[in-house]
């Protein structure tokens, strides 16, 4: 009779190979994300009284119907998409999250999303093309590579003298993970807007009523 200690081991083995591999055949379902960033509210200090309109972006992707899938170890595959599946509206809703809580200079912006055209006393409108906003994940033994990666243009009307203003942006994140969960897709993209949104800060200013490229 083999030792216990063995038996036990071996067991524990293969319970754990049994549970990695398990539900590993795709069904073809999809998973909604939420990949809106949740920023910290920012110092309560007056900003200047500009007020800025965001209008859903334009969603120029080849693949509209999803942002990515989840290829299956034993074959088929997840789908993913945004809650709400328009990734135009979710970055608009983004970047409006993020000027209200702690926009150019840490501070708090008069800011709203509105349809394109339906707002015509606002200083600054903000509008965007979104050209790849993609999540997927490939499963292996014992472990699932997960990828997202996104690519955009954010264009800055002024009105106060019909100037504008334009920046391409690109990010991409990686991870693996051994226990695989829809909260890895959804916690990586998370990342990868809220990184795109902070280099657009970065990038851009509020100047005179007007948002403006850092020199």
């Amino acid at each position: 009779m083999k030792n216990p200690l063995v038996r036990m081991c071996a067991g524990m083995m293969l319970t754990t190979g049994l549970l990695a591999v398990a539900g590993c055949g795709g069904t073809g379902q999809t998973f909604y994300l939420d990949v809106i960033p949740k920023p910290q509210p920012g110092p309560l200090v007056a900003a200047e009284p500009v007020k800025i309109v965001i209008e859903p972006f334009e969603d120029r992707r080849v693949e509209k119907n999803r942002v990515g899938m989840r290829t299956h170890l034993w074959g088929g595959v997840t789908y993913f998409n945004v809650a709400g599946e328009k990734p135009g509206e979710v970055y608009a809703q983004a970047l409006a999250d993020r000027l209200k809580a702690r926009g150019w200079q840490d501070r708090s912006w008069d800011v709203r999303v509105a349809p394109a055209g339906s707002v015509t006393d606002a200083d600054i409108v903000i509008s965007g093309q979104i050209f790849e906003f993609s999540a997927n994940a490939k499963s292996k033994v014992f472990s699932t590579s997960v990828t997202t990666s996104n690519k955009l243009t954010i264009v800055a009307r002024n009105n106060t003298d019909r100037s504008s203003t334009s920046r391409s942006l690109e990010g991409a994140q990686s991870d693996t993970v051994f226990w695989f969960g829809e909260e890895d897709v959804q916690k990586l993209m998370t990342g990868t807007v809220k990184d795109t949104l902070d280099r657009y800060l970065s990038d851009t200013t509020i100047s005179q009523r007007a948002l403006r490229p850092v020199r």
